[in-house]
């Protein structure tokens, strides 16, 4: 079968199956990500504390066992990606501004993807189950506050990071292979010193371990999500811009 022929190479069956899975579950993901952040977000804002609640309890909670499972699918599959191809040992492959763009996607895509299983899940649980003690005549959970703002802050901030992830991981085929090589060593340590000062940064302070919840990068970046739109874009185009000059 042609699937399985050339299984670890760079068109092979490995790719061919961990590409079907890495591009469904990355669509669920985010997919649902923006869906938290678009909508259910504004939507929130509209309405009162009793229909707010019913719609945790029966919308939210169900649309997080998809968006944590899609999110665990895509790692899973991206890490399946990389193990089947034989291209990736080549140590001058991660030195290419191809092999640069992946591992850039490569974090912010482990990090959204721990920021959902570590901070969003386990806060919502937190929230969902005190909305349901409520329902039930009980006295809410004075965590439940805290939580919320824990979980919006983590899923904005990898509303954030999945602009410049989605531009990264297309990178490779469209843009640093073909047109920019290999960025010399200098260019190679002020690409990773940029890239890393913006993921360390905003992570950090989504994380509330800079400045707290309401610190001054959460303010400009994460209150709105408008906001995050346009400084998840200035950051995709500083990357590239980077590329541009450096490589």
């Amino acid at each position: 079968m042609e699937l399985f022929s050339d299984w670890m190479g760079i068109a092979g069956g490995g790719q061919a199956v961990g590409r079907f899975a890495h591009y469904l579950g990355g669509i669920t993901w985010i997919g649902l990500l923006y869906f938290f952040n678009f909508i259910q977000g504004s939507a929130f804002g509209e309405m009162g504390e009793a229909a707010r609640g019913e719609a945790l309890r029966k919308i939210t909670w169900r649309t997080l066992w998809w968006f944590r499972w899609a999110a665990a699918l895509t790692w899973v599959s991206g890490i399946w990606i990389l193990a089947h191809q034989e291209v990736l040992s080549s140590t001058t492959y991660w030195q290419s501004a191809a092999g640069m763009g992946i591992l850039f996607g490569a974090l912010l895509g482990t990090t959204m993807a721990a920021n959902v299983w570590m901070v969003i899940w386990p806060a919502q649980q937190i929230v969902i189950g005190s909305s349901v003690t409520v329902a039930d005549g009980g006295e809410a959970d004075p965590a439940a506050p805290a939580a919320a703002k824990r979980a919006g802050r983590a899923s904005r901030v990898n509303t954030l990071f999945s602009i410049p992830l989605i531009f990264m991981m297309m990178w490779p085929s469209h843009f640093g292979g073909p047109n920019f090589g290999t960025p010399d060593s200098g260019s190679r340590i002020v690409l990773w010193i940029v890239f890393a000062v913006i993921w360390i940064a905003m992570e950090l302070s989504a994380l509330g371990k800079v400045g707290g919840y309401d610190g001054v990068l959460n303010r400009i970046a994460l209150d709105k999500h408008t906001d995050t739109i346009k400084y998840g874009f200035a950051i995709t185009v500083v990357l590239y811009l980077l590329f541009e000059i450096l490589g």
